[in-house]
């Protein structure tokens, strides 16, 4: 297991837990200690990512309440918890379907085929369908150490690539603080660059 897969993998575990949940203390605490502050760096010495790696270290660092916290909160809840017209739904299925979508539906179910195909699961406290982004952005960073470059670059292309744009896009315009946008366009950029690596390695 080569180290560049290892952070690799770490990217993808990073965004999908910051997808999968709102920012408790204990995930604040994680995010700023000095590991995580020598990771953040790390990603930002890419110039695709160091404008929005910036935006999302000072959103952490400004973090410093509960009131804080639960403003954050608040967007995140408003983003991605609420199905309006003024979210972001973080589900592929309804940014993939051409017909009239439901939650736990085909894209749903394919994701689920593909975790029990490598003996995975969602966890218990995760009572989301499986074609949510964290769960999408954690199974690559599990292909990222386990598949070929090749299996990799399929699932992505096929998985993340065909909906990142609208979701993105629908983040920005909706997000009513900074953090949710560039966490959003952090996930692009990676998946982008991501997507030309494995094109060149495979």
């Amino acid at each position: 297991m080569s180290e560049l897969n290892q952070a690799r993998n770490r990217v993808y575990q990073l965004l999908s837990a910051l997808f999968a949940k709102e920012i408790d203390p204990n995930l604040r605490h994680e995010l700023i200690s000095q590991p995580a502050q020598d990771f953040w760096q790390q990603l930002a010495t890419q110039s695709a990512f160091s404008a929005d790696v910036k935006v999302i270290q000072e959103a952490l660092s400004t973090l410093t309440s509960q009131a804080d916290l639960l403003e954050l909160a608040a967007d995140y809840c408003g983003l991605f918890l609420v199905g309006s017209k003024h979210s972001a739904s973080p589900y592929a299925s309804l940014y993939t379907s051409e017909s009239e979508t439901t939650i736990f539906g085909e894209e749903h179910q394919q994701m689920m085929n593909y975790l029990r195909e490598h003996q995975l699961q969602l966890t218990s406290d995760f009572a989301e369908p499986a074609d949510h982004i964290a769960v999408i952005l954690a199974y690559a960073g599990h292909l990222s150490l386990n598949a070929s470059e090749q299996e990799q670059l399929q699932f992505l292309q096929r998985y993340l690539a065909s909906w990142i744009e609208p979701f993105v896009n629908q983040v920005i315009k909706t997000d009513q603080g900074r953090f949710y946008s560039a966490l959003a366009r952090l996930t692009s950029a990676w998946l982008s660059s991501e997507i030309h690596w494995l094109e060149t390695a495979s």
